[in-house]
C-alpha cells in the first residue's frame, strides 16, 4: 500500500471543499471495497478524507412521503429498518442477498452505490484494463469473460456493476443527493447516475471530482408485490450472474431492473411498459441490443427464465 495522508471532517461542504482542493484524495467511510484496492495498489489515493463524523446516518421521512437515506447508513441497518422492510421490501431483500453480514454492518449506503467492479482483470496490474488504466485495453474481452456482461458494454469494457442495493433503488427511482467542493448541491436521479463504458470505462459515474453523496431519497411507496432474485455460482457470499429486482402492481403493470448483466444495474422504459404482455416481452426489449460472449452467452437464457420466474411469481 502507498503512503498517504489521512484526516477527520466535521461537514460534508469541507469534506468537498478538501477533496477539490487536493489532487487524488478519496472519501473513506465503511472502507470495504477502498481498503482491499489500496492494498493492490489500483487505488492510489494521495489523502484520505473520513466522512465517519459527518452524521449522514439516519433515515428520515420526507415532506413528499419518501425516505431520505444518509449516506452513511450501514448495509444492515438500512435492511432491518421497519419503513424499508414494510414499504420498500424489494429494497431490504437485494440488501440482504449480498455480501457477508459481517460486511453489512461495515458498509454504507453511498459506498455501495460506489463500489467497482469485480472482472479480475481490473483486480491484476498485469493484465491490460481501461477502468484500471485508460487505453491500456480490455483483457476480458479476448479471455475469461463468464461473469461479464451481455448488454451495454462495448469494444473498451465488458464489466459488471457488482451491487445489489443499486439495482433495487434503481427500480424505485432513487434519487441521488451531493454536494460540490463549491458549496453547490443536486440531486440525481440514479437513471442519470451511472454511465456506460462507451470508450472511456473509466468513467462510471456522473459525479465530478471532489463531488460527495450526502444521501440517497426514495420517492412515496408506490405498493405492489416487491421480489428481489438473486441467482449466482453458490448460495452465499457471491456476485450475481443475474439478479431481477421488481415490483409489481395488481392491475398487471410494473417496472423491473437487472444486475449482473450490465456496467450499471439495467432498466428500460419500454421493459416496464410490456410487462403486461408477459415476460418474453419484456426480456425481448431488456436485450434487444445484447452481444454476449461464448462465455457468458448463458446469461441471456438464464435472464430469461429468471425473469419468468420473478413475473409469475408477482402476479400470483
Amino acid at each position: 500500500m502507498k503512503a498517504f495522508t489521512y484526516e477527520r471532517v466535521k461537514t460534508p461542504a469541507e469534506a468537498a471543499a478538501i477533496a477539490g482542493r487536493i489532487a487524488g484524495a478519496k472519501f473513506i467511510a465503511g472502507g470495504t471495497n477502498l481498503l482491499d484496492l489500496m492494498k493492490l495498489e489500483i487505488e492510489t489515493p494521495a489523502h484520505l478524507i473520513d466522512v465517519n463524523g459527518l452524521g449522514l446516518d439516519r433515515i428520515e421521512a420526507t415532506s413528499e412521503g419518501g425516505l431520505r437515506i444518509g449516506a452513511l447508513v450501514r448495509n444492515t441497518d438500512l435492511a432491518a429498518a421497519p419503513q424499508i422492510r414494510r414499504d420498500y421490501a424489494v429494497l431490504s431483500r437485494a440488501l440482504l442477498a449480498g455480501a457477508s453480514g459481517q460486511l453489512r454492518n461495515q458498509a454504507t449506503t453511498a459506498g455501495n452505490l460506489l463500489q467497482r467492479t469485480r472482472c479480475p482483470y481490473f483486480y491484476d496490474p498485469n493484465q491490460p484494463c481501461n477502468k484500471r488504466a485508460p487505453g491500456s485495453g480490455c483483457a476480458a474481452l479476448g479471455g475469461f469473460s463468464r461473469q461479464h456482461a451481455v448488454v451495454g458494454g462495448s469494444e473498451a469494457c465488458i464489466a459488471t456493476h457488482p451491487s445489489d442495493m443499486a439495482v433495487a433503488m434503481r427500480v424505485l427511482d432513487a434519487v441521488v443527493e451531493t454536494v460540490s467542493p463549491n458549496g453547490a448541491e443536486r440531486k440525481i436521479p440514479l437513471a442519470d447516475f451511472y454511465l456506460t463504458p462507451g470508450s472511456t470505462p473509466h468513467q462510471e459515474t456522473v459525479l465530478q471530482p471532489g463531488e460527495l453523496i450526502v444521501a440517497v431519497t426514495l420517492p412515496a411507496p408506490v405498493g405492489g408485490t416487491h421480489i428481489y432474485r438473486k441467482v449466482r455460482d453458490r448460495a452465499s457470499y457471491a456476485f450475481a450472474l443475474v439478479s431481477v429486482a421488481a415490483i409489481v402492481q395488481p392491475d398487471g403493470s410494473g417496472r423491473v431492473a437487472l444486475g449482473g448483466v450490465a456496467p450499471k444495474p439495467w432498466r428500460l422504459d419500454e421493459a416496464d411498459a410490456a410487462i403486461p404482455q408477459g415476460p418474453q416481452a419484456v426480456y425481448d426489449r431488456l436485450f434487444a441490443s445484447a452481444h454476449p460472449t461464448s462465455e457468458n452467452a448463458f446469461k441471456l437464457i438464464l435472464a430469461k427464465r429468471t425473469l419468468a420466474s420473478v413475473l409469475t411469481e408477482a402476479r400470483a
